[in-house]
């Protein structure tokens, strides 16, 4: 099992992002966003499901609560080449819960075994589960151990736990994920009362939390952190053999974009995991205006005489920003 797991997240976790991510991390385990299985049956497969071979291993998240369906888009999943299929059963949106997925599953266990046991029949390739500790009154220890029991015998791999319980009603997706107090003790006692395996997620912002929590338990997940400083976050990969020099790697991902944009993708789009490189560096703010300023003269040049966006790039204050 990989060590550290990049968190699916909404609007972030996009095949962009994960690209830039497997250069800077070469040893995580990336995931996909949510995608939907109505997404799956009844949309573009391929613009869902697509992905650059560089990214992988990925984690295709999906969001579902039919066993018949989440079994059909399992097995797109693995035709597009995913390492794992992961459901869904932590995400508290109003959106999700109208559909009758993510966080509010929680309170079903055997239809949640169901929609595993389906997918495990489907695929060759292992099956997980993402929860909370707990959702609205259903946030016993109890109701915990047995959640993931019955997920152990449908036949999930390993189940993912958020360290903090979900309110379905009176919070929203951002204060679910600072209100409720993070309960890392919970987490341990179940690693310890489980055969299952249990990767912990949730308010991991530093190396030495990580190293702290890899003494309990196989794996943990890292969410926004990532997001907010992949530099910073990516340290620790700075000695692996596979990791090159950040600034070979802006320039493997600006060619990237030129490729992309050449197919078609929007450049504030191609940007939006750059914006956050830099954090806490001197002139992480001019870096963002740079990349902004590179946008509008691109969207402004676009259809007339705009050259690659390689040579665009020579304009960027990267060199000041680089550290290895």
């Amino acid at each position: 099992m990989h060590q550290i797991h990049i968190a699916p997240m909404m609007g972030y976790t996009h095949r962009h992002f994960r690209y830039l991510m497997r250069r800077l991390c070469p040893e995580v385990l990336l995931y996909s966003e949510m995608v939907t299985t109505g997404a799956l049956l009844h949309g573009d497969v391929k613009r869902q499901l697509d992905f650059d071979a560089t990214e992988a291993p990925v984690v295709l998240q999906l969001g579902g609560h039919d066993p018949q369906s989440l079994a059909r888009c399992a097995r797109q999943g693995q035709d597009h080449g995913y390492a794992q299929i992961n459901l869904n059963v932590g995400c508290p949106s109003s959106r999700v819960q109208e559909g009758g997925i993510g966080a509010c599953l929680f309170k079903s266990p055997q239809l949640v075994a169901s929609c595993v046991q389906a997918m495990v029949d489907a695929v060759s390739i292992p099956v997980t589960v993402k929860c909370r500790i707990g959702v609205d009154d259903h946030d016993t220890f109890e109701h915990l151990y047995n959640f993931c029991e019955t997920m152990q015998r449908a036949g999930c791999q390993f189940v993912v736990v958020h360290a903090r319980k979900a309110w379905l009603g009176g919070l929203n997706p951002k204060q679910n994920r600072t209100v409720p107090p993070l309960r890392y003790d919970v987490v341990e006692h179940l690693a310890t009362k489980i055969s299952l395996p249990v990767v912990l997620n949730g308010g991991i912002q530093c190396h030495e939390a990580i190293d702290q929590h890899l003494q309990l338990f196989p794996a943990v997940m890292i969410g926004r952190w990532a997001c907010s400083d992949p530099i910073g976050f990516s340290q620790r990969f700075h000695q692996h053999p596979s990791r090159l020099p950040t600034a070979t790697i802006l320039d493997d991902y600006f060619a990237y974009v030129d490729r992309s944009l050449s197919r078609g993708e929007r450049l504030s789009f191609l940007l939006q995991p750059l914006q956050a490189l830099f954090h806490g560096q001197p002139g992480a703010r001019s870096w963002r205006k740079s990349l902004n300023a590179l946008t509008h003269q691109a969207n402004e040049s676009s259809g007339r005489s705009l050259s690659s966006f390689v040579e665009m790039t020579k304009r960027l204050p990267v060199d000041q920003f680089i550290r290895g």
